[in-house]
């Protein structure tokens, strides 16, 4: 389960971005926090600090793929975090000193959002640099793990320190001393056990030589499609989770906090199930789409609240399998020189189906309740792999289809 962890390399990384991701958690609760002491509890001004964050890597994620595949991937980590650090450094000193103003968290998170698109997959793509392809699926497996328990811990203790230290900017000021872990780790690796791809030279045409690599390769086409279906109703089921604790089951705060740690919890499981495997199978991928959706209409028919918390372990569980395998499936399939464009993709539709299934939750919600909005959810999942599939034969019987010879 933990086999990846016996390279030098990546235990110094996953070491760093252990501490670096508690650190994260810390940031995401505060930021949250700070937009609603700031605007009075705008729930308008939460969503747009939200919206710019994710909005950046909708449009240049995938030019983000190409520079990590043009540069040298460990330097351009080096810096990104470095520039995350001095973001979380300068709002804390705003928030410390008294003059933060909302525009200063809207700035800070777009920007955030802009070094996302290229750190985000570099550091996928770097993954294999450190452990190979032998024991990829397993790294990305405890990478999972690891953001999982931060998940679970770092909202928890930012709760308490927001409390003790009487704000937030103490927060923003320990998630960029956080950063030191990760920097220190890059830094520090041995370069000579580094599994390094060469970087490809700058031409004219390569997003698209890109798009045209996914779209010609159905064990890349696969995953691709599939994630950007599930992921369009995974990214909004924590707000689903509010709806169904608040609006059905009439429960606190503290008893939603729980729910969100019961789902938390299942995720973290499955993402040390996923360990175990030494190479995920496009019959898991399937059946972690497949349970995914059908535990989420499973969630909506809850007749009480620890059913219901119960049956969000499962569905984190799934959710988790299918997440792993995709991202694992996809790397081991794709060549050292494509790597990079391919991880700005497959991020891309990620993270950009959050705000199509989002608004489309709470649409539905609003109109049907929650329980329906949660059950068509997992039945859009379900039509969704379906789709995926049908669209992987018709997509690539296109593409591989020989022209017709010139007259």
């Amino acid at each position: 389960m933990f086999r990846s962890l016996r390279i030098r390399n990546y235990r110094m990384f996953a070491a760093g971005g252990a501490v670096s991701n508690v650190g994260t958690w810390l940031q995401r609760t505060a930021q949250d926090w700070l937009v609603l002491e700031l605007t009075g509890g705008s729930a308008a001004a939460l969503g747009t600090a939200t919206a710019l964050q994710f909005l950046p890597m909708l449009f240049f994620g995938m030019f983000g793929g190409v520079l990590a595949d043009r540069y040298p991937k460990r330097p351009i980590l080096v810096i990104s975090q470095s520039l995350m650090a001095g973001l979380a450094l300068t709002i804390g000193v705003l928030t410390m000193t008294g003059a933060a103003q909302v525009w200063h968290v809207y700035v800070m998170a777009f920007v955030l959002g802009l070094i996302s698109c290229v750190e985000v997959p570099t550091r996928q793509a770097f993954v294999v640099e450190m452990v190979g392809r032998q024991d990829l699926s397993n790294a990305i497996a405890l990478n999972s793990s690891i953001f999982n328990l931060a998940r679970v811990v770092g909202p928890a203790i930012a709760g308490v320190l927001i409390h003790m230290l009487g704000g937030t900017g103490p927060l923003f000021l320990i998630n960029a001393l956080t950063f030191a872990g990760v920097i220190s780790s890059l830094v520090f690796m041995r370069a000579s056990e580094l599994h390094l791809s060469d970087p490809v030279p700058r031409a004219k045409g390569q997003l698209r030589e890109g798009l045209r690599y996914v779209l010609e390769r159905e064990e890349l086409l696969m995953p691709v499609l599939l994630i950007a279906f599930v992921s369009m109703f995974a990214q909004s089921f924590s707000m689903s989770i509010a709806l169904m604790a608040r609006e059905v089951f009439h429960a606190g705060a503290s008893s939603f906090g729980l729910a969100s740690s019961m789902f938390a919890v299942g995720a973290l499981g499955g993402a040390l199930l996923a360990a175990r495997r030494a190479r995920p199978s496009r019959r898991l991928l399937m059946a972690g789409a497949i349970g995914f959706g059908l535990f989420q209409v499973a969630t909506g028919l809850a007749p009480f609240y620890p059913a219901y918390l119960l049956l969000l372990i499962p569905t984190g569980v799934a959710l988790i399998t299918v997440n792993t395998a995709a991202n694992a499936g996809v790397q081991l399939a794709t060549s050292p020189e494509m790597r990079g464009r391919v991880m700005g993709i497959y991020m891309l539709v990620f993270t950009g189906g959050a705000p199509i299934g989002a608004p489309l939750v709470g649409w539905l919600s609003e109109l049907g309740g929650p329980r329906a909005g949660v059950m068509l959810s997992g039945v859009l999942v379900l039509a969704g792999t379906g789709l995926a599939v049908l669209l992987t034969r018709l997509i690539g019987s296109r593409v591989r289809r020989p022209m017709p010879l010139a007259a």
